[in-house]
């Protein structure tokens, strides 16, 4: 399994992080990618910054991972819709488009892809402080930990990498797989995971 973690100017680093260290404790094969390909990419948090070794090829991933920004909140949708004016939106469209393909969100990466107008109507979450942006720009907020609508699965703020993760382990290897990255960072997984194809989700 072949995971990319996309990087943009602004980026917030543990929207990054977190999910790397999941997914690779658990055996997945992981690398950070940018739109333009490899480069120093500044997070927005300077002069924290991280490398680009590629680009982001929606051919090759099995799953793709996009972080939210860190930035005052004020400040946040001016940082995502500098990365909408990249060649990002349009990768991400092909990845959204190819069956096979998870596009999965931390926080405000949910963002990312709705105001690219690429999740119109669809189920997601972000910090509880873009639920509103969220739904000005097409999609359905659920107040959720993570949300899990098949080929999207988003998840809310900042910390909430770590869950993503591990709830992506579960999804594609198993409970133990999950529960034994739990048991190694020491941390439990919490919140509701909402799920698309529950009778009662709503």
């Amino acid at each position: 399994m072949l995971a990319q973690i996309v990087l943009f100017d602004g980026f917030d680093p543990l929207d990054v992080i977190a999910p790397y260290e999941v997914l690779t404790a658990g055996g997945v094969t992981a690398g950070l990618v940018s739109a333009e390909g490899a480069r120093e990419v500044p997070s927005g948090l300077p002069p924290l910054g991280l490398r680009a070794t590629g680009p982001l090829e929606p051919a090759r991933a099995d799953l793709v991972v996009v972080p939210g920004a860190a930035a005052p909140v004020e400040a946040v949708a001016d940082v995502l819709r500098r990365a909408l004016g990249t060649g990002l939106p349009a990768l991400l469209g092909q990845c959204l488009d190819r069956p096979g393909v998870t596009t999965a969100t931390v926080c405000g990466g949910s963002l990312v892809l709705a105001l690219a107008g690429l999740i119109p109507g669809r189920p997601a979450t972000t910090h509880r402080l873009g639920r509103d942006l969220l739904a000005d720009a097409g999609a359905t907020p659920v107040r959720a930990r993570v949300v899990d609508d098949g080929d999207l699965v988003t998840s809310g703020g900042v910390t909430s990498g770590l869950d993503l993760g591990l709830y992506l382990l579960e999804r594609e290897f198993g409970a133990r797989a999950a529960l034994a990255v739990e048991d190694l960072f020491e941390h439990e997984r919490r919140g509701t995971v909402w799920r698309s194809g529950d009778r009662h989700a709503a």
